[in-house]
């Protein structure tokens, strides 16, 4: 990406503190760490920094950032989200400051903004055809059309698709601070056909922060956010995840985690295990390396 820039739409005002303030009322949190494994916030002598991040597929629903924000809730209904990411060289362990962090994920019922016509994260959608055959095939196809689309299923991590709408919610791009920190007040994903609950992340270096936005730079990270098992079946009992009739894919199931724990992009989460509803603050640090370019 020779220039990549992202407006500021008028909402460069929002802090760190009124990102936060909406969970101060939480009751006491229960951490669900995932698979247990070394919190990535450990100092530099235990190791922990020194795991890259695993890369992954960037998905069709990309919008390169227009919405300079780190409340990307908009008027989505769910489970207050409290996300805070590190982001270090997984070389030499240091923070990265002033790296343009982007996020974007599904809302409850598992629709991307931008997105809204593509139905439950691109999977279908809408009303049957009423004059669907019935019937099995009396011939056995003895060719393949040359054009037969090789990638994976709807809603799995095939070539970008273009937007067919104007809606933004659930997007947002933030810089971390001089301690690599950024954070973003979004809700607790939903789910849809053939994947788990998860986040998409972008980190992008070596630009400039302008009156205009984020120029300049190129991307150096591109990965996913996964939420355990427990979790997501905890928020699967609130409204409106369990008006949600999609078919969940768990953790185990999807075939883009890399089933790597929180190398992998596993968050470690805290809330109250009775009260889920109440929100959930997620952590994690991500290890990549500022020199090379992940566009994903």
């Amino acid at each position: 990406m020779a220039r990549r820039t992202v407006l500021a739409a008028g909402s460069v005002a929002v802090t760190a503190v009124g990102v936060g303030s909406a969970f101060a009322a939480s009751g006491p949190a229960v951490a669900e760490d995932g698979a247990g494994a070394l919190d990535p916030t450990a100092s530099a002598s235990e190791g922990a920094c020194y795991k890259l991040t695993s890369e992954l597929v960037e998905g069709p629903y990309y919008i390169d950032a227009d919405k300079l924000r780190q409340d990307v809730t908009e008027d989505q209904e769910g489970i207050p989200l409290l996300l805070t990411l590190k982001v270090i060289d997984a070389e030499t362990c240091r923070p990265l400051r002033n790296a343009a962090v982007d996020i974007w994920h599904c809302n409850a019922s598992g629709i991307y903004s931008g997105y809204e016509a593509m139905g439950s994260g691109g999977g279908g959608g809408g009303t049957p055809p009423t004059d669907a055959p019935t019937g099995s095939p009396t011939a056995t196809p003895t060719d393949v059309p040359t054009d037969a689309p090789t990638g994976p299923p709807p809603g799995g991590g095939g070539g970008h698709q273009d937007p067919t709408d104007d809606t933004r919610y659930l997007r947002g791009t933030w810089h971390t601070d001089r301690h690599g920190h950024v954070t973003f007040k979004t809700v607790f994903p939903g789910w849809y056909r053939g994947r788990c609950v998860h986040i998409h992340v972008k980190v992008h270096v070596d630009g400039e922060w302008t009156d205009a936005g984020y120029e300049g730079g190129h991307t150096c990270h591109t990965g996913q956010l996964f939420f355990d098992e427990k979790s997501v079946l905890a928020s699967a009992e609130v409204e409106p995840y369990a008006s949600n009739t999609t078919t969940r894919t768990t953790l185990d199931e999807d075939t883009i985690y890399p089933d790597n724990g929180h190398e992998g992009g596993l968050l470690y989460l805290k809330y109250d295990r009775h009260r889920i509803a109440r929100g959930v603050r997620a952590h994690l640090t991500l290890g990549v390396e500022p020199d090379e370019t992940n566009n994903g």
